[in-house]
C-alpha cells in the first residue's frame, strides 16, 4: 500500500529507540521527511546514522531536546516552524505502589506522558489548521482502557491522553486535520525484552515471553508481545491520506487484550 507521505514532514518524539524509532523508520519508508528526537546529541546522532543506512539521509533531521521539559517545544519550533505530522510518542511507565507514589512521581509521569504532547500540539496544530491539513497522533496504551492498580499514575496519564486527543479533534471540523490516539499493548522494545530475560534467566526467550503473557496479559489474542514495527504500521496509516476518515478515534493495537467490543 502506497501511503503517499512524500513531501510531508513528521516530528516523532522520543524516536531514538523503541516504538518511536520504528515509527520514524516506517514514515521514512513511506516517503516522509522525519525529525528524529532524543534528549542527547549522541543518541540522536546514533539513531540518524542507523536510519541513514536504510533511507535517504537528506530526509532525516535531528532535534535534540527533552520534550518532557517546559520550553522544549520552543526549541522544536525554532528549528522546524511547520510540520505536517506530529507523533507524540514520548512516554514512560513504571510499576508503583499507589500509597508510596509521591506527588513528584505523579508530576514526572504527567510531564512525560501528557504535558509533552499538549505543548507540542499547542505549538503545531494552529499551523495545521491554518493550512487545512495535518496529522496528530498520540501514543497512548491499552491501560488507558484497563487501568492497573500497580500503575495508577501511568494508567491515569494514558487515559488523559485519550481525552486530550478527542478534545483536539473537535477543533478540526471542516479541515483535513485529524487527531487520533494509538493504544499499543506490551511491545517488544529492548527495555521490556531485557526485563523479561532478566526475570527468567533460565528460560529461552520464546518460553519466557509466553510465561510473561500468561502471567500478565492472559486475555491477549495474539498471545505474544507486539513488534514495534507493527505499532508503527498503524501510526503510519493514520498519518496518511488513506486514513482521512478516521478522526477523534482511539485505535487499539494491543493484540485483542482488551475484552470489549468498542
Amino acid at each position: 500500500m502506497n501511503l503517499h507521505l512524500t513531501g510531508k514532514t513528521a516530528l516523532v518524539t522520543a524516536s531514538t529507540a523503541g516504538i518511536g524509532n520504528a515509527i520514524a523508520a516506517q514514515l521514512l519508508e513511506d516517503g516522509a521527511t522525519v525529525i528524529v528526537n532524543g534528549r542527547t546529541a549522541d543518541a540522536v546522532d546514533a539513531a540518524i546514522t542507523a536510519l541513514a543506512q536504510r533511507f535517504d539521509a537528506a530526509r532525516i533531521k535531528p532535534l535534540v531536546a527533552d520534550m518532557a521539559v517546559a520550553g522544549a517545544e520552543e526549541i522544536a519550533r525554532a528549528a522546524y516552524p511547520d510540520i505536517d505530522i506530529l507523533v507524540n510518542n514520548l512516554g514512560r511507565y513504571e510499576l508503583s505502589d499507589f500509597f508510596e507514589t509521591t506527588d513528584a512521581d505523579w508530576e514526572a509521569m504527567f510531564n512525560f506522558n501528557v504535558w509533552s504532547g499538549v505543548r507540542l500540539a499547542r505549538t503545531y496544530m494552529k499551523g495545521m489548521l491554518a493550512r487545512g491539513h495535518g496529522r496528530v497522533v498520540f501514543i497512548s496504551s491499552e491501560v488507558a482502557l484497563t487501568p492497573m492498580a500497580a500503575m495508577a499514575h501511568y494508567s491515569a496519564s494514558k487515559a488523559t491522553q485519550l481525552s486530550i486527543s478527542r478534545s483536539l479533534a473537535e477543533l478540526t471540523k471542516g479541515t483535513a486535520v485529524t487527531v487520533n490516539a494509538v493504544l499499543p499493548g506490551p511491545t517488544e522494545t529492548e527495555s521490556l525484552k531485557g526485563f523479561i530475560e532478566s526475570v527468567n534467566p533460565d528460560l529461552a526467550y520464546a518460553e519466557a515471553e509466553r510465561k510473561f503473557m500468561a502471567e500478565n496479559r492472559p486475555s491477549s489474542l495474539i498471545y505474544r508481545l507486539a513488534k514495534p514495527a507493527e505499532v508503527a504500521n498503524v501510526v503510519a496509516f493514520l498519518a496518511s491520506e488513506r486514513a482521512a476518515v478516521i478522526n477523534g478515534a482511539a485505535i487499539r493495537a494491543e493484540g485483542g487484550t482488551v475484552q470489549t467490543i468498542a
